[in-house]
């Protein structure tokens, strides 16, 4: 379609006009330019205060790789510009956009040379962002960044299994704020089959059968919520919070019954490293040195992904989560492609609660999920209901985390916790939808019910 040009002469409309009160809207990539602006003016004028020109940070990659040696105060100088000028041009493409915007389709406005380079470098200085953080808190040290990746994506695991269990569920009609619940009846469930069947057998396989016992736990609790929220139509909030409250009271009677009375060992899955590709540096120590479930979850992210887009499957499910009523017409089974749906979130739920226990810490305690799977959800919307989107956000948080974990190893002088808290922080910006508007399955949280059918 071509661009037309409104007719001459004086039978031509007058365009509405707009005062600059007009054009002051308060938009996302508004508010990401003022932040980038402060942070841009802050790092100008307290670096040079702060640190000399024979400050340096030391960045180590791991063994047989050199150490770089990056010059802080210029660095700093440098980043703070690039942070001051993209925010400045962020804040002009948003004053100017919010005048009448040249049509080209009358459904997409056309964007503007400023607008594509204004959200261009916001990008660029997203990413900025992350490397001058780490300069600064290890000024006048070193860190390793290769550990730093490595922790981030580990902590990332069980948040982006706690987005594809919500992806399942969500993307077939069904809310589902239980993902914590669920995960830590996993850790609980999981560690409980060790401790008993560990008396019985080697350790080794008694380990594998409490991943499989968190596994089925969590579909378990998964049956509970797809019986409550759909076969009775209860609201699926109310059925996910009962849920949640229900894992918590279920794990504090085992730990305190079972756990406190035996003799629980923290015997973990073991590491394994995949050969030659564990020889790659950075990439193979942060990727293919892991362990289990760590593999499983970038497993899942493919499957999910193949499942939801390519197979016959996954087209009914996205069909059932967003018009159940015309898929049902179809002959598509709208009850049971949602139960099966929350069901398999429910089995990697329960996976993801293994991570804690099974796999990480070889104990449990009490919420030791500490509401990873409220952030699975963020995450999920982060990446608006698809799987890589959503792996994307979980490494977002584990990388938060591990920045946090880092600060405290560095001595920066900032409290523990408002370390603790930047995850949840972060969780609390994407879930008022400041990183972009993310659009559920317009069937999400709608119980449904056949037509005829009282």
């Amino acid at each position: 379609m071509q661009t037309t040009s409104p007719p001459l002469g004086p039978s031509a409309p007058a365009l509405p006009t707009q005062s600059w009160r007009d054009r002051l809207k308060i938009t996302r990539s508004g508010v990401f330019s003022i932040l980038f602006v402060l942070f841009g003016l802050w790092a100008l004028i307290a670096a040079p205060q702060s640190y000399s020109p024979e400050t340096v940070t030391g960045l180590t990659f791991g063994s047989g790789l050199p150490r770089v040696e990056v010059p802080t105060l210029s660095f700093v100088t440098v980043a703070g510009w690039l942070f001051l000028l993209g925010g400045l041009v962020g804040l002009a493409a948003s004053f100017i956009s919010g005048g009448s915007p040249v049509v080209v389709d009358e459904r997409k406005p056309q964007a503007t040379v400023l607008d594509r380079v204004a959200r261009f470098w916001l990008i660029v200085n997203g990413i900025l962002i992350i490397p001058t953080i780490l300069i600064i808190a290890a000024a006048n040290n070193s860190t390793n960044v290769t550990v730093m990746l490595q922790v981030s994506v580990r902590l990332a695991t069980p948040i982006a299994l706690g987005a594809l269990a919500g992806i399942w569920c969500e993307r077939s009609g069904v809310v589902n704020i239980a993902i914590e619940g669920m995960m830590l009846t996993g850790a609980c469930f999981g560690f409980v089959a060790l401790t008993i069947f560990a008396e019985m057998m080697p350790t080794a396989t008694a380990i594998w059968l409490g991943v499989l016992v968190a596994v089925l736990s969590g579909g378990a609790m998964a049956l509970l919520h797809a019986w409550l929220s759909i076969t009775f139509r209860t609201d699926q909030i109310v059925s996910g919070t009962v849920i949640n409250i229900l894992a918590v009271g279920i794990t504090s009677f085992l730990r305190r019954e079972v756990l406190f009375s035996s003799e629980a060992g923290r015997e973990t899955l073991q590491a394994i490293r995949i050969p030659v590709l564990a020889d790659i540096p950075v990439l193979g120590d942060v990727l293919f040195n892991g362990r289990p479930i760590f593999y499983a979850m970038f497993i899942l992210l493919v499957v999910t992904h193949v499942v939801l887009f390519y197979t016959r499957w996954g087209l009914r499910t996205r069909a059932v989560g967003e018009n159940p009523h015309a898929a049902d017409t179809l002959g598509i089974n709208v009850i049971r492609n949602r139960w099966i749906n929350v069901l398999i979130g429910g089995l990697i739920a329960g996976l993801a609660g293994a991570w804690f226990s099974l796999e990480t810490t070889g104990n449990f305690e009490d919420n030791m999920t500490s509401g990873r799977g409220f952030i699975g959800l963020a995450a999920m919307i982060f990446g608006k209901w698809t799987p890589f989107g959503s792996f994307a956000g979980a490494l977002l948080f584990g990388f938060s985390d591990a920045l946090g974990q880092r600060f405290q190893f560095l001595g920066v002088p900032v409290p523990p916790q408002f370390l603790q808290m930047v995850p949840y922080i972060i969780t609390i910006i994407v879930l008022a939808g400041l990183v972009g508007r993310a659009v559920a399955p317009k069937a999400d949280g709608v119980p449904y019910e056949k037509e005829g059918k009282s």
